[in-house]
């Protein structure tokens, strides 16, 4: 089977498997809104995720990205297995240190770490002291994250995708599992004890795999190993970009903290559905090329590694564009079918959905940027984002403080905000590796990019009108005519999509076609 193929086949399982993962985040999603509402008790609840959040980025997104899959594929590559496994050695065991560390000093500080995640949470006292014990509280889940991410690392190295894939699903389990049987006894502890359990779900489903592949891992302390010390001084820099980076979602959480009661949350269900799309294609596409670009810059094949970050970016722009517009044109429709349910009301429906018609705009910025970001890894580059990522940084910032002081766009300033700055990072990024590898694939990128374009927007003509025929036939009331509204509307823009790309002989389509021939065959 061809490289091209095997990207496509492993994109799509990963796509099914990430597809299940989104579908339960969203019945687990549903359920806290049924169960909580949007209130100051779920503001606390997920401004406690903040910081952990954060230090799963940077260890696991941050770390084995920039610098431990590039030295550890590397090694791979040229069938040094054994001097893969000594540099993993010292890099898990430092890891596995450094969390059990930052554990303790995270629940004795914590109290003094919630007003920087939430200045508005510290401003009542009964919001702020939940924040604090649901912070405590859910700090070991954070060991078991850690664990998982680690595990993940070493398998996709090894081109196990399912194993890793399974575990934000079993995460998911676990919250739901919380929220269901131990919410009504507990309250929002039963969330975060479900939060726990799934956590560690995350990370066992993975073991079997990890105990396959890792026979030669052992705990050990040799941190003069050089290849473990390239990982190190190219995670440095990464790591400090992700940082830079997450001040985004710090600000942005801190100014919601300051509006209305309910902001947090209404900000995070915007931003869950807006990730359907960037979680499920986003993080299919650079997780599958991701190895492959590593083994590519290995063997010095740069016209192969130019072709994987095309094929890539447009199969992105050929998912993300419809959807970003689908989710604009449905924004109501697809928030009333979701939460409004229990203590979720239609006035949380508009709040949210007004939220979510700006975060749609930066779908495709959010999916392209870590293909992006790992092209520049993989070229074992972790400086070059760090700097963009701080100037986009800047640029959100004074877009959020000017939105919200001088707009009454409340929380969808923020969303907007984000956007913006997340296209802008796609661009430059884009022009900047350009520049490092003397040219991408551009025509074909942007070709792609006028034909979704084109589609995607007689898509969202028939979309509206045949969700604004069925709300006023069936009304809104009821959970069956919002599935109908909203399962109708996306059946038919989808059939328009692909006539459209159909037309226009998109070449994303073809391969789609082609590629299901040959399965059914």
């Amino acid at each position: 089977m061809s490289k091209t193929n095997n990207i496509k086949k492993t994109t799509i399982l990963l796509m099914i498997i990430n597809l299940i993962s989104r579908i339960l985040g969203f019945i687990k999603e549903m359920t806290i809104a049924k169960v909580f509402g949007r209130n100051s008790v779920t503001d606390a609840f997920f401004a406690a995720f903040t910081i952990p959040d954060v230090m799963y980025d940077l260890l696991v997104v941050g770390a084995l990205s920039s610098g431990f899959m590039p030295v550890f594929n590397q090694h791979l590559a040229k069938d040094d297995e054994e001097g893969a496994w000594k540099a993993a050695n010292t890099f898990i065991t430092v890891a596995l240190i450094f969390i059990v560390i930052f554990n303790i000093l995270y629940y004795a500080f914590a109290k003094y770490l919630i007003p920087l995640v939430a200045i508005g949470n510290a401003k009542d006292p009964a919001t702020y002291a939940l924040t604090v014990k649901l912070t405590r509280f859910m700090t070991v889940s954070v060991s078991f994250a850690v664990c998982a991410g680690l595990s993940m690392g070493v398998l996709n190295s090894y081109k196990i995708f399912t194993a890793p894939a399974l575990g934000p699903v079993m995460y998911n389990v676990g919250i739901i599992l919380g929220a269901i049987i131990l919410g009504g006894k507990f309250g929002i502890f039963g969330l975060a004890a479900g939060v726990i359990f799934g956590a560690f779900l995350n990370f066992g489903v993975q073991i079997p795999n990890f105990i396959k592949v890792g026979k030669r891992f052992r705990l050990e302390l040799n941190t003069q190993n050089e290849s473990y010390k390239r990982m190190i001084r190219l995670m440095g820099p990464a790591i400090l970009g992700l940082a830079i980076t997450r001040i985004n979602l710090v600000v942005n959480q801190n100014i919601a903290s300051i509006l209305d009661q309910g902001s947090i949350t209404g900000l995070r269900y915007a931003q869950r559905i807006m990730m359907l799309p960037v979680g499920i294609f986003g993080a299919s596409v650079s997780t599958a090329v991701f190895p492959i670009l590593n083994a590519h810059i290995a063997r010095k094949e740069y016209d192969e590694y130019k072709a994987v970050i095309s094929q890539g970016l447009r199969t992105l722009i050929f998912i993300t564009i419809p959807a970003s517009v689908g989710l604009m044109v449905l924004n109501k429709p697809i928030v009333r079918l979701l939460f409004k349910t229990g203590k979720f009301t239609e006035q949380d429906v508009l709040v949210t959905a007004f939220a979510l018609v700006f975060y749609a705009i930066g779908i495709l910025g959010q999916c392209a940027i870590p293909v992006l970001i790992r092209s520049f890894y993989s070229m074992q580059d972790t400086k070059t984002p760090v700097k963009i990522g701080a100037g986009i940084v800047l640029f959100n910032i004074t877009l959020n403080l000017l939105f919200v002081k001088f707009s009454s766009l409340a929380i969808g300033g923020i969303a907007l905000s984000n956007s913006l700055a997340a296209v802008l990072q796609m661009i430059v990024l884009y022009r900047i590796l350009g520049k490092k590898v003397n040219g991408l694939k551009t025509r074909e990128v942007l070709v792609s990019l006028s034909k979704s374009i084109i589609s995607s927007v007689a898509m969202g003509i028939v979309v509206y009108l045949t969700s604004f025929g069925i709300d006023k036939v069936l009304g809104n009331a009821s959970k069956l005519a919002q599935l109908i509204n909203v399962g109708v509307s996306i059946g038919l823009g989808v059939i328009v999509y692909v006539a459209c790309a159909y037309l226009l002989k998109m070449e994303e389509l073809q391969d789609a076609v082609k590629m299901i021939k040959k399965r059914r065959k």
